[in-house]
């Protein structure tokens, strides 16, 4: 009697178990990474939509109330509890001034919520100085969302950290995937790039096409996504991406100039340097503007230039003295390295901004697959289970 040879288990065995684990490993948190990344994708627009009414001004006039004035009357508004980070200013003369309000918790807090003392939108008509509207930004439904997403909900580096393992796994299951689906042959390979269902083609034999099909279309945005958000989650990894477009391990420049204290208005200061950058960046879409504390004597006037609407990753920074308006420092976009830029436009990579609407809803559908992807896997990996165990009872 002899004895047959156990066939020898190749490459794609072992590959086809690490994409099982793995999926089983991270697939609920790489669904949930997925749903809400969908949810946020157009919360801009849908915001736009929501908020038209403070967002935008109820007539534009000839002039406007001086910088300064508004900041002052918008503080007494607001109450001294509240503090007013900066003003976002928009070369569109229908949109009104947005001010930002936000103060971290004192306290450790390993929750989202918990770590927020205030965070504050307030909208300002420019021309007559009137607040339009205040939005708590901590119960905002997209602001819920973006942390879920980003750290799910929770404060603590934790969060980050599980969110960035996932998505790492979700790296190496991309991957795996890809390998699994690349076809031996011709005959094989037009199966693989679209659907060939007839009327008796079975559930199971559906829901593995999707799977496959889908996964591999997707798979380059999907790696692409999954890039960006280890950037945010693992500091070691935005100084690999750093570091391999800037080609040098020299961290980017950063802006840190001091006022010279003098008995210069500061009020008057703050206001001339709205206007030269109104003039110096007339291309641009919008500025933000912030005003040193009281306390801060040699603090700097900081301002930040949003080149594009709605992007972000071409961006001015300035710093100017807070007695006298004069420039001290700027750094333009183009001044920046490689690897600085890459850093900047993470963020627009990310959801799609970068090409616009069609590249959001490219990031949009992508998300929407990645979400279908464990749960088609989950289908594939059950029924395979069920039907080894209903050959084992025969």
């Amino acid at each position: 009697m002899t004895k047959t040879k156990k066939k020898k288990k190749g490459f794609k065995h072992w590959v086809g178990k690490a994409h099982l684990w793995l999926g089983l490993t991270s697939g609920l948190i790489v669904l949930f990474l997925s749903i809400t990344g969908c949810i946020y994708v157009f919360n801009q627009e849908i915001q736009d939509w929501q908020r038209a009414n403070a967002i935008y001004v109820p007539e534009i006039k000839e002039t406007r109330v001086p910088l300064s004035v508004i900041w002052k009357n918008t503080k007494i508004a607001l109450g001294d509890t509240i503090v007013m980070n900066d003003v976002h200013v928009y070369k569109n003369p229908a949109k009104s001034l947005e001010f930002h309000c936000y103060k971290a918790s004192e306290e450790k807090a390993f929750w989202y919520p918990d770590a927020i003392d205030y965070y504050y939108k307030v909208y300002v008509d420019p021309y007559t100085g009137k607040v339009l509207a205040i939005y708590d930004e901590e119960k905002d439904f997209f602001n819920i969302v973006k942390m879920l997403h980003w750290s799910l909900m929770i404060s603590h580096p934790i969060g980050q950290q599980i969110v960035g393992w996932a998505t790492f796994i979700f790296v190496i299951m991309l991957i795996t995937g890809i390998i699994l689906w690349w076809p031996k042959n011709k005959a094989a390979r037009k199966q693989r790039f679209s659907f060939q269902w007839k009327d008796s083609t079975k559930w199971r034999r559906k829901n593995y096409d999707v799977h496959n099909i889908f996964g591999f279309y997707v798979a380059s945005i999907a790696i692409i996504m999954a890039f960006t958000g280890m950037v945010w989650a693992f500091t070691w990894f935005q100084a690999v991406v750093y570091v391999a477009g800037a080609q040098t391990t020299t961290p980017p420049v950063a802006l840190a100039e001091k006022s010279v204290i003098s008995n210069g208005g500061r009020d008057a200061a703050f206001d001339k340097v709205c206007e030269f950058v109104k003039a110096k960046y007339s291309d641009a879409d919008a500025f933000s503007i912030g005003k040193p504390a009281d306390t801060a004597k040699t603090g700097v006037i900081d301002v930040y230039v949003q080149q594009y609407p709605g992007k972000y990753y071409v961006y001015h920074s300035a710093q100017f003295d807070q007695y006298t308006g004069k420039l001290l420092k700027e750094r333009l976009h183009d001044e920046k390295n490689f690897g600085e830029k890459l850093i900047t436009a993470n963020y627009d990579i990310h959801v799609g901004a970068i090409l616009g609407i069609p590249g959001k809803i490219m990031v949009f559908i992508a998300s929407l697959i990645c979400g279908m992807l464990p749960v088609t896997g989950f289908v594939i990996w059950w029924g395979r289970t069920k039907k080894k165990k209903i050959g084992k009872t025969k």
